[in-house]
Protein backbone atom coordinates (compact mmCIF):
# COMPACT_ATOMS: atom_id res chain seq x y z
CA UNK A 1 0.00 0.00 0.00
CA UNK A 2 2.78 2.60 1.00
CA UNK A 3 4.72 1.41 -1.88
CA UNK A 4 2.10 2.39 -4.52
CA UNK A 5 1.15 5.56 -2.65
CA UNK A 6 5.02 6.48 -2.96
CA UNK A 7 4.98 5.08 -6.76
CA UNK A 8 1.94 7.15 -7.34
CA UNK A 9 2.96 10.33 -5.06
CA UNK A 10 6.75 9.62 -6.14
CA UNK A 11 7.76 13.60 -7.51
CA UNK A 12 5.24 15.37 -5.21
CA UNK A 13 6.88 13.44 -1.86
CA UNK A 14 10.46 13.98 -3.12
CA UNK A 15 10.08 17.44 -4.21
CA UNK A 16 8.36 18.01 -0.45
CA UNK A 17 11.28 16.20 1.03
CA UNK A 18 13.69 18.30 -0.19
CA UNK A 19 11.86 21.56 -0.11
CA UNK A 20 11.92 21.04 3.38
CA UNK A 21 15.86 20.41 3.26
CA UNK A 22 15.74 23.47 1.11
CA UNK A 23 13.51 25.59 3.51
CA UNK A 24 16.19 24.52 6.67
CA UNK A 25 18.86 25.79 4.36
CA UNK A 26 17.24 28.85 3.88
CA UNK A 27 15.89 29.40 7.33
CA UNK A 28 19.04 28.24 8.98
CA UNK A 29 21.40 30.81 6.66
CA UNK A 30 18.81 33.48 6.97
CA UNK A 31 18.70 33.43 10.73
CA UNK A 32 22.61 32.88 11.21
CA UNK A 33 23.19 36.31 9.20
CA UNK A 34 20.16 38.17 10.63
CA UNK A 35 22.02 36.95 14.33
CA UNK A 36 25.30 37.84 12.73
CA UNK A 37 24.22 41.65 11.33
CA UNK A 38 21.69 42.56 14.07
CA UNK A 39 18.94 42.96 11.71
CA UNK A 40 20.66 45.56 9.95
CA UNK A 41 20.84 43.85 6.50
CA UNK A 42 17.60 41.87 5.56
CA UNK A 43 17.92 41.97 1.50
CA UNK A 44 21.44 40.97 2.01
CA UNK A 45 20.74 37.67 4.39
CA UNK A 46 18.06 37.10 1.52
CA UNK A 47 20.28 37.44 -1.33
CA UNK A 48 23.08 35.02 0.32
CA UNK A 49 20.13 32.95 1.22
CA UNK A 50 18.42 32.48 -2.12
CA UNK A 51 22.01 31.49 -3.46
CA UNK A 52 22.51 29.32 -1.35
CA UNK A 53 18.99 27.79 -1.01
CA UNK A 54 18.94 28.14 -4.92
CA UNK A 55 21.78 25.46 -5.97
CA UNK A 56 21.27 23.11 -3.69
CA UNK A 57 17.62 22.95 -4.88
CA UNK A 58 18.56 22.80 -8.54
CA UNK A 59 20.75 19.82 -7.54
CA UNK A 60 18.32 17.65 -5.59
CA UNK A 61 15.84 18.70 -7.99
CA UNK A 62 17.58 17.62 -11.19
CA UNK A 63 18.79 14.35 -9.97
CA UNK A 64 16.14 13.13 -7.63
CA UNK A 65 12.73 15.27 -7.59
CA UNK A 66 12.22 15.02 -11.95
CA UNK A 67 15.10 12.68 -12.87
CA UNK A 68 16.46 14.67 -15.40
CA UNK A 69 19.36 12.50 -16.33
CA UNK A 70 21.42 14.34 -18.73
CA UNK A 71 25.09 16.31 -17.88
CA UNK A 72 25.69 17.96 -21.26
CA UNK A 73 26.56 21.73 -21.20
CA UNK A 74 23.38 22.93 -23.28
CA UNK A 75 20.83 20.52 -21.59
CA UNK A 76 22.93 22.10 -17.88
CA UNK A 77 22.43 26.13 -19.20
CA UNK A 78 19.01 24.93 -20.60
CA UNK A 79 18.32 23.78 -17.47
CA UNK A 80 20.12 26.33 -15.31
CA UNK A 81 18.94 29.29 -16.55
CA UNK A 82 14.97 28.25 -16.08
CA UNK A 83 15.39 26.75 -13.10
CA UNK A 84 17.26 30.55 -11.80
CA UNK A 85 14.57 32.87 -14.02
CA UNK A 86 11.58 31.02 -11.84
CA UNK A 87 13.62 31.28 -8.71
CA UNK A 88 14.55 34.89 -9.45
CA UNK A 89 10.96 35.65 -9.87
CA UNK A 90 9.55 33.87 -6.69
CA UNK A 91 12.65 35.43 -4.67
CA UNK A 92 11.51 38.68 -6.40
CA UNK A 93 8.24 38.22 -4.63
CA UNK A 94 9.81 37.49 -1.39
CA UNK A 95 12.02 40.17 -1.48
CA UNK A 96 9.02 42.84 -1.99
CA UNK A 97 7.23 41.22 0.63
CA UNK A 98 10.16 41.05 3.24
CA UNK A 99 10.92 45.05 2.41
CA UNK A 100 7.47 45.96 3.07
CA UNK A 101 7.55 43.95 5.94
CA UNK A 102 10.72 44.92 7.46
CA UNK A 103 10.26 48.62 6.50
CA UNK A 104 7.25 50.71 5.98
CA UNK A 105 5.13 47.91 7.98
CA UNK A 106 8.33 47.88 10.84
CA UNK A 107 6.72 44.13 11.58
CA UNK A 108 10.26 43.66 13.34
CA UNK A 109 9.69 45.18 16.13
CA UNK A 110 6.36 42.54 16.75
CA UNK A 111 7.50 39.33 18.27
CA UNK A 112 5.82 35.94 19.36
CA UNK A 113 8.49 34.17 21.41
CA UNK A 114 11.67 33.87 19.45
CA UNK A 115 9.90 34.95 15.96
CA UNK A 116 9.51 38.57 15.15
CA UNK A 117 7.09 39.66 12.22
CA UNK A 118 9.71 39.97 9.37
CA UNK A 119 10.45 36.11 10.07
CA UNK A 120 7.11 35.51 10.23
CA UNK A 121 6.55 37.12 7.24
CA UNK A 122 9.37 35.32 5.53
CA UNK A 123 7.24 32.29 6.57
CA UNK A 124 4.07 33.04 4.82
CA UNK A 125 6.02 34.70 1.54
CA UNK A 126 8.17 30.93 1.86
CA UNK A 127 5.04 29.15 1.37
CA UNK A 128 3.60 31.05 -1.87
CA UNK A 129 7.37 31.02 -3.09
CA UNK A 130 7.26 26.86 -2.45
CA UNK A 131 4.29 26.82 -4.43
CA UNK A 132 5.30 28.48 -7.37
CA UNK A 133 8.75 27.11 -7.63
CA UNK A 134 7.05 23.63 -8.12
CA UNK A 135 5.04 24.87 -10.28
CA UNK A 136 7.84 26.71 -12.55
CA UNK A 137 10.09 23.60 -12.40
CA UNK A 138 7.63 20.77 -13.39
CA UNK A 139 5.58 22.91 -16.56
CA UNK A 140 9.19 25.13 -17.32
CA UNK A 141 12.28 23.45 -16.20
CA UNK A 142 12.40 19.87 -16.26
CA UNK A 143 10.03 18.96 -18.88
CA UNK A 144 8.94 15.65 -19.62
CA UNK A 145 9.86 17.03 -23.63
CA UNK A 146 13.17 17.93 -22.57
CA UNK A 147 14.15 15.25 -20.61
CA UNK A 148 13.34 12.74 -23.64
CA UNK A 149 15.39 15.20 -25.75
CA UNK A 150 18.25 15.31 -23.86
CA UNK A 151 18.15 11.64 -23.18
CA UNK A 152 18.37 11.04 -27.13
CA UNK A 153 21.63 12.83 -27.40
CA UNK A 154 23.25 11.36 -24.30
CA UNK A 155 25.25 8.92 -23.96
CA UNK A 156 25.30 6.24 -21.10
CA UNK A 157 28.40 8.14 -19.38
CA UNK A 158 26.27 11.19 -19.15
CA UNK A 159 23.51 9.28 -17.03
CA UNK A 160 26.18 9.01 -14.07
CA UNK A 161 24.15 5.77 -12.47
CA UNK A 162 21.36 7.67 -12.10
CA UNK A 163 18.07 6.35 -12.34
Amino acid sequence: MLARLYTAWREQILYLFFGVLTTVINYGVFWLLEVLWQGRHVLLANLITFAAATLFAYVTNKIWVFRSRSWRPAVLAREGAAFVSARLFSFGLEEAGLWAAAYPMGLGQYHLGPVDGVMAAKIVLSVVAVVLNYVFSKLLVFTHRHREEADKHADPADHSGLQ
